[in-house]
């Protein structure tokens, strides 16, 4: 079963590396697994989206 969650990465705001969704929510709690930082950031995707002016 998915949980819509595939693709999704996190960056630390403090040490700056990058984490998948999967290995954070194994976590008791929503934190860095790397230094446990509890601020994340969500890595999105370089696509820019245009939209035509009317």
């Amino acid at each position: 079963m998915s949980t819509g969650g595939e693709g999704i990465v996190y960056r630390c705001i403090r040490c700056g590396k990058t984490s998948s969704y999967e290995s954070i929510i194994g976590m008791p709690d929503f934190k860095c697994p790397h230094c446990g930082y509890r601020i994340l950031e969500k890595v999105r995707p370089p696509v820019v989206k245009r939209v035509k002016a009317r």
